[in-house]
């Protein structure tokens, strides 16, 4: 009975599985279609004449897009670290008053829509000479890293025993001291979920793209694949080449970092 019941199961598990995944297949399929037969009826399930036109064009024309979003990834991660660490590490051991009101502010943060803050970062940057600037893309981005990173932090540096840190301080470490040579590398597992959830957010976003930097020399990918798609919109094989090709480094990343994300995340959630 019991190995008939976890039969179903896996095999519920792997219907889901694929039904979850299918437009990831279909991107895939899209992206090796030709042209030609991207409006058959019945589609084709499967690219039987694979071409790889779509990803020659993403190797002529979207590389520079790929690199400014790596860039762009790489600057919200370090300013995300560098804001969030110090903010948890104050909030979470330094017991600084006023910490549960910002702690609220900051869940109340990130229940803002992105498409309001940039609104109102349009506003600012058009005044400060920002606008179309990786620069200013990189903070904006960070805005919406920063608040998770200071909760998740929080709440896994209130569980490290005190008593590392009061050794610390008989042994004539101050605070910042303590934070660098004993809060920050206990705290790998959260400074790796809190790096690759801010890549992720950098690299996936559109809103702040295309409102910040919709004419700046260097754009990222969503915005290239924006534009490209309205250049050229009978070739959905670049298109979709273009996707696969995005979704290759986030890809990459959740798996290698797959188990420190999973003990970051729910580090701090039970405490002795």
């Amino acid at each position: 009975m019991t190995t008939h019941r976890a039969w179903w199961k896996t095999a519920l598990g792997l219907l889901f599985t694929a039904i979850m995944l299918f437009p990831v297949y279909w991107m895939v399929n899209v992206s090796l279609t030709r042209t030609g037969d991207l409006r058959s009826d019945p589609p084709h399930w499967f690219p039987w004449e694979p071409t790889f036109e779509g990803y020659t064009a993403v190797l002529d024309q979207q590389l520079p897009a790929l690199g400014t979003s790596l860039l762009v990834g790489l600057g919200c991660v370090v300013l995300t670290v560098v804001i969030a660490a110090p903010a948890g590490y104050a909030l979470g051991l330094l017991h600084l008053r006023g910490g549960r009101t910002l702690n609220f502010l900051l869940l109340v943060a990130q229940m803002i829509p992105a498409v309001v803050m940039a609104m109102g970062f349009y506003a600012i940057y058009n005044r400060l000479g920002l606008l179309n600037t990786v620069g200013g893309l990189i903070v904006a981005d960070s805005t919406i890293a920063v608040p998770f990173g200071v909760l998740l932090f929080t709440a896994f540096m209130s569980g490290i025993p005190r008593e590392l840190l009061q050794a610390a301080r008989v042994d004539g470490a101050g605070a910042w001291r303590t934070f660098w040579s004993v809060v920050v590398p206990l705290s790998r597992n959260s400074t790796i979920t809190v790096s690759l959830f801010a890549f992720l957010w950098a690299w996936s976003d559109f809103i702040f793209a295309s409102t910040l930097n919709r004419n700046g020399d260097l754009i990222p990918i969503t915005l290239g694949i924006y534009h490209y798609i309205g250049n050229n919109t009978t070739q959905w094989n670049a298109i979709m080449a273009t996707a696969v090709v995005a979704s290759v480094p986030a890809a990459i990343l959740l798996v290698v970092a797959q188990r420190y994300v999973a003990a970051g995340v729910t580090a701090g959630a039970v405490k002795d």
